[in-house]
């Protein structure tokens, strides 16, 4: 009989520690765990990595709709104009002569014609002053800037109308 409670007692402490080595091992992935998803969200990035990461939240945050938009196109803008405490929206069309930037910092170059004279206003597309953008027409060029409509006078500033996009 001695021997027999001898044998039980082993087999109790024996089952009592493959329990604890199981809880452990659960444990320790459980803890292994957590800093590994801590570590992706928050880890170690280059500088880059995390700017175009902030760029891309805030991009997401202020979820504004953007059309597409290419150089050459004729835009309408619509500027966000205060005056006193009353706000109102100009609108402002021209041509998009260049694109810069990109992402959070993505700038438009629009050139129109105003009483004989040429105007070009640079739009920080994310900004919040620019209420809206619409495209009244696709141009089409060969280039990526403009610049040589500055020259230009009368219908030579004219830009072909493009029906593909």
């Amino acid at each position: 009989m001695a021997a027999d409670s001898k044998d039980i007692n082993q087999d109790d402490t024996q089952s009592a520690a493959t329990a604890a080595d199981a809880a452990a091992d659960s444990t320790s992935v459980a803890v292994a765990e957590k800093p590994a998803a801590a570590s992706i969200s928050t880890g170690k990035l280059s500088a880059r990595d995390l700017i175009n990461a902030f760029e891309a939240e805030q991009v997401a945050k202020q979820a504004k709709e953007l059309p597409e938009i290419y150089v050459g196109d004729t835009v309408r803008v619509g500027v966000r104009i205060t005056e006193g405490n009353k706000e109102r929206i100009q609108p402002y069309e021209g041509v998009v002569i260049a694109k810069r930037h990109g992402g959070l910092n993505e700038t438009i170059t629009v050139r129109r014609i105003f009483q004989g004279i040429g105007v070009e206003r640079v739009f920080m597309l994310q900004s919040p002053q620019v209420a809206s953008v619409k495209v009244e027409r696709r141009g089409k060029v060969r280039r990526a800037k403009l610049f040589y409509l500055r020259d230009r006078v009368g219908k030579a500033t004219r830009v072909k109308q493009r029906f593909d996009r």
